[in-house]
């Protein structure tokens, strides 16, 4: 008997994996990347004549529970037309019965990747700004994401900032005119896989009486958590929002800059009330935790913290250090021609 080499084997186990196309107007061109529940793969559009992106269950199964959700994000996704949300083009079902939807091809990196090259504290707080942006407008049309974490954040080639993975979304509401959507009372957790990044390993790992949790530990508000799928609001993805701004600016998310940024009480307490553990005490808003971080940024005082007496004239210093040294110039050499006349 001869065995087959491993290197063949393993080539033979991926192609039996790779949908089948026909009959569609989409051809595959590679294997780019891997989702909660499915594979997501370049392909051409042949009747547009461009290249867009395919996620694809990789179940090869026409029905059952995830093939629902992913059409269901596909859904999800149609009714989020921003900036910051990739769009979809179409949804269906390959000859092999696995369920797909086609998006927009976003060229670029995650965000926990990208960020390895922003040394710039101010850069990564606007990068987060816009975050916020998408986030809030799926907020103001009834959408949780759920799942907000470094690895759901694309940064493209031309620095556009698009929110991804929208499968575990819940609808809040429904808007005028839209078909009502089911929402999963299940969730599923996920759990830190050894080789995608964070989060790229899709596993249930708890069971509550409500369901299976959903979501990210150390990105996952304490009410997601506990499965308690009846208590979410916008409030639990503000404390993943939270999270995500404390990775920007930790040690650990820095730890292959030149620079070495101060911890900043003030970015530290806004952290800190995003990602309270009673609902009641975060902030009441997207909004509202994006204008205190544009308020840091732009040297004003923060709503989450109260400043001492000292703390106040050291960013009144940071903030007009220019005009405080010219001004101090000015008097230094005022006085020293004073002397030197009165001598």
């Amino acid at each position: 008997m001869k065995f087959l080499p491993d290197k063949v084997v393993d080539r033979l186990r991926q192609n039996a994996g790779v949908p089948d196309p026909s009959g569609t107007r989409y051809q595959l061109l590679e294997r780019v990347d891997r989702g909660g529940m499915g594979v997501i793969y370049a392909a051409l559009d042949e009747m547009l004549g461009r290249r867009v992106a395919l996620k694809v269950l990789d179940v090869p199964v026409a029905d059952g529970d995830l093939a629902r959700r992913l059409s269901r994000e596909a859904r999800v996704l149609a009714r989020l037309e921003h900036p910051g949300i990739v769009p979809v083009h179409d949804v269906g079902t390959l000859a092999d019965g696995r369920v797909f939807y086609a998006m927009k091809f976003v060229e670029g990196q995650r965000l926990d990747k990208h960020i390895e090259a922003v040394t710039s504290l101010p850069d990564r707080l606007r990068l987060f700004l816009r975050i916020c942006d998408a986030v809030a407008f799926a907020h103001a049309r009834g959408v949780l994401h759920r799942d907000l974490k470094p690895a759901n954040v694309m940064v493209g080639a031309f620095g556009e900032v698009l929110v991804m993975d929208w499968g575990l979304a819940k609808i809040l509401r429904e808007q005028p005119g839209a078909a009502a959507e089911e929402d999963p009372e299940a969730t599923i957790l996920h759990a830190p896989g050894a080789s995608g990044g964070p989060a790229d390993t899709l596993e249930a790992t708890q069971v509550t009486g409500q369901g299976t949790v959903l979501g990210t530990p150390g990105y996952m508000s304490p009410e997601q958590a506990s499965g308690d799928v009846a208590r979410l609001d916008e409030r639990s993805d503000i404390f993943s929002l939270g999270a995500l701004l404390r990775f920007l600016f930790t040690p650990a998310a820095t730890a292959s800059s030149h620079s070495r940024w101060r911890r900043d009480k003030a970015l530290e307490a806004i952290c800190a009330k995003a990602t309270e553990s009673d609902p009641a005490n975060r902030y009441s808003s997207v909004s509202d935790l994006s204008a205190d971080v544009s308020r840091y940024l732009d040297g004003l005082p923060v709503s989450a913290r109260k400043e001492t007496v000292l703390e106040k004239a050291a960013r009144f210093y940071r903030r007009y250090t220019v005009a405080i040294l010219l001004i101090a110039a000015y008097l230094v050499v005022r006085t020293l021609i004073l002397l030197f006349f009165h001598r």
